[in-house]
């Protein structure tokens, strides 16, 4: 069957959203987030896109670009390429890491342009991996709040002033928008260790001293998160697997 022409956007910019082949994970660790950064970085420089916005989730990015003198195609195929390279080297491993082909949607005005990138920066908020976008250290939102980083900030800023930016990212919003269609969405091994800190108050690793009802209460509740696993559960916590199974 062949494949649906990728619309083209008539202002040159997109939402994209590049995924893990079988929704596997691409960021591992910090390292990783922080290597992907570092090509994107590479990547403007080679490819002259403005980057708007971006968002590393465990198995998915969603990247806000503007194509200037390569085309959005040419573009990823940049950063795919280098991040694949470098991943698979790090972790003896061989064969495709992205999807075959990342998913697209034309932003071809402003209101819509900041409705996406609310979307982006909220991402994380709505897994549960933080309570508010600025804690949340992988994504573009902290560059618009500290004016540094790789995010092109002046495009937004321009459309919405800069003492209301703030206001708008954090508003309450049902925005429709291009999405990652995954029923479940795997935390790693480092989101899930934060989020259990976020939601507990505790260091995962410290769960197994809690006194043994305690312990298994919280254990109970991390297994009700959406695509964790018992042996990833024993992973974090330290806590044997064969402990978790008599749940």
């Amino acid at each position: 069957m062949p494949r649906t022409a990728r619309k083209k956007s008539a202002s040159g910019i997109y939402h994209i959203i590049l995924r893990g082949i079988n929704r596997q994970t691409i960021f591992s660790d910090e390292e990783d987030n922080d290597e992907f950064i570092k090509i994107l970085s590479e990547c403007k420089k080679l490819s002259g896109f403005d980057l708007y916005g971006y968002c590393l989730m465990g198995n998915h990015v969603h990247l806000l670009i503007k194509e200037k003198s390569e085309t959005i195609e040419q573009i990823m195929k940049r950063i795919g390429t280098r991040y694949v390279i470098r991943y698979n080297r790090k972790y003896r491993r061989c064969g495709h890491l992205f999807q075959d082909r990342f998913k697209s949607e034309a932003v071809e005005d402003d209101s819509y342009f900041l409705t996406v990138l609310r979307y982006i920066h909220q991402n994380p908020q709505k897994a549960e991996l933080c309570k508010e976008p600025d804690q949340y250290p992988w994504s573009s939102y902290r560059d618009y709040i500290s004016k540094k980083g790789i995010t092109d900030v002046d495009f937004a800023l321009d459309i919405i002033r800069e003492n209301r930016f703030v206001e708008f990212m954090n508003e309450q919003s049902s925005d429709k928008v291009l999405e990652y269609d995954e029923e479940r969405i795997r935390l790693t091994d480092m989101q899930l260790s934060e989020k259990i800190e976020l939601d507990y108050n505790i260091k995962a690793i410290m769960i197994q001293n809690e006194p043994k009802d305690k312990m298994m209460k919280i254990l109970r509740q991390i297994l009700k998160y959406d695509g964790v696993s018992t042996r990833q559960l024993s992973r974090v916590t330290g806590i044997p697997t064969h402990i978790i199974w008599k749940m």
